[in-house]
């Protein structure tokens, strides 16, 4: 039986007291919150070195059955997980909104995604990714084998909490390995009810949630576990992997989108990009946040684009910010630029909520465009040619997603190849699918999300060689 939806915070709070009552005594006590009203909403012990050792050592038990079992049956249990999922569509998409304030058809959405995906990866566990055998040298036979890394550690962030668990946990699990998820500290719940369903599907410990502070992340990160798979800041990254040593890291560290429009963009860019902008409160690290056209384009984009962002309304259309830390950040950098023009669209204000808002006017070296805003605002800048443009778009050290609006599809297909980006768009934004890889470049970290060529961040090769 899946805990009730007034039941998975408890079972958070449960299984850290349980499992480690000495650590308990000296974590401090966590306070959740909503984000849309500020209040509490439920608490939670973090976990600290008794219960992750105890988790760990379990997944590693459980990570030996679970990668003896043939594809066929990953693929069985796996098609299971997504069937409860759908199931209790209901309780999981009032965990995420009470973890993130998103409107609740935004939540329930990305938690069909979440079926969706684990639904692709039961079908990738039963593909072949190795090289063809054959006989490499004379007289001997050769051949690779994918085998799993074993224990995974997901540390997973607040703006997709289930979602970024299953781009991390279910490529993982279809390639053989044991999942051990840390959730982010304010976000929880449903990481905790999938835990859930996850041992009524798959089995004991083979997919289990860990939820606490940063430190429990720490300690995480230090335990025996084999791949730290880690979604979040570029600070925060490369704390891991130097706390990694010699283990494999998968880095998702955000991003700094840049927008290319030419003056031919077509009618609904400005629609489009108000859309991506402000979809989960601009909260999602392959976002748009700067907007380039030509000099000759700039007035009539910024007019366009304030107009566009004007119909969508904080507190209507879109949620508040998750937590007052990121809170404070969007204000400190809106406070510190010296952007000629702030242009607010309309909405909340108070609390975690934010309207939409539009910059311009603003020198190129402003904080709100060499910094990852992380909320629904776009600057805007301009460059007295395309390649001037491009320069611009690839001045930021993070490369996560970008994408081109125009009418001419040589000039964007040029352009996409020049954009120093893992994901390109052209005349669309923030469009994914299971099939397609997401990953970053430079500042944006370094592995591949989704797409079957996600199980080999997961996996490592064996060649074998017989002598005939």
């Amino acid at each position: 039986m899946a805990p009730s939806t007034a039941s998975a915070t408890d079972l958070a709070t449960d299984s850290a007291t349980d499992s480690a009552t000495a650590d308990s005594a000296a974590a401090p006590e966590l306070h959740l919150t909503d984000p849309r009203t500020g209040h509490t909403r439920g608490t939670l012990v973090p976990a600290r070195a008794g219960q992750v050792a105890t988790t760990v050592t379990r997944a590693r038990a459980a990570a030996a059955r679970w990668r003896a079992l043939t594809p066929r049956e990953r693929e069985r249990r796996l098609d299971a997980l997504a069937d409860l999922i759908e199931r209790h569509l209901t309780e999981y998409t009032v965990l995420e909104q009470a973890g993130t304030g998103k409107p609740e058809a935004e939540a329930t959405a990305e938690i069909r995604e979440v079926a969706d995906l684990f639904r692709f990866y039961a079908g990738a566990a039963r593909t072949g990714t190795a090289p063809a055998a054959g006989r490499y040298l004379p007289g001997h036979e050769s051949w690779v084998r994918w085998e799993p890394v074993g224990v995974v550690a997901a540390v997973v962030p607040w703006n997709y909490p289930l979602l970024m668990a299953a781009w991390r946990g279910a490529p993982a699990l279809a390639a053989g390995n044991a999942v051990v998820v840390k959730p982010a500290e304010t976000t929880p719940d449903s990481a905790t009810l999938l835990a859930a369903h996850a041992a009524e599907a798959l089995g004991e410990d083979v997919l289990t949630a860990l939820p606490g502070d940063r430190d429990t992340g720490r300690l995480l990160v230090a335990a025996e576990v084999d791949l730290i798979a880690f979604t979040g800041s570029a600070t925060a990254g490369a704390d891991i992997a130097a706390r990694a040593g010699h283990r494999r890291v998968s880095l998702e560290l955000g991003g700094n989108g840049p927008v290319l429009v030419l003056p031919d963009a077509p009618a609904h860019t400005w629609s489009a990009l108000a859309a991506a902008c402000t979809y989960n409160a601009g909260q999602s690290c392959a976002a748009p946040a700067r907007v380039i056209t030509l000099t000759s384009n700039y007035e009539r984009t910024v007019e366009a684009l304030a107009a566009a962002l004007g119909e969508h309304e904080a507190g209507r259309d879109f949620g508040p910010l998750n937590n007052p830390d990121q809170a404070a950040r969007h204000d400190r950098i809106l406070a510190a630029s010296g952007a000629g023009r702030s242009l607010p669209a309309p909405g909340r204000s108070d609390g975690l909520w934010r309207p939409a808002r539009l910059l311009a006017d603003l020198p190129d070296d402003d904080p709100a465009v060499v910094e990852e805003v992380f909320g629904p605002l776009l600057t805007v800048q301009h460059a007295p040619t395309v390649d001037a443009a491009l320069a611009l778009a690839n001045a930021v050290p993070q490369a996560l997603g970008a994408s081109v609006w125009t009418a001419d599809l040589s000039a964007a297909l040029d352009l996409t190849a020049r954009l120093d980006a893992g994901e390109t768009w052209i005349n669309c934004h923030l469009v994914q699918t299971a099939e397609l890889p997401h990953g970053g470049r430079g500042a944006s970290g370094q592995g591949t999300d989704l797409s079957v060529l996600a199980l080999h961040e997961y996996q490592r090769p064996k060649t074998v060689t017989a002598r005939l």
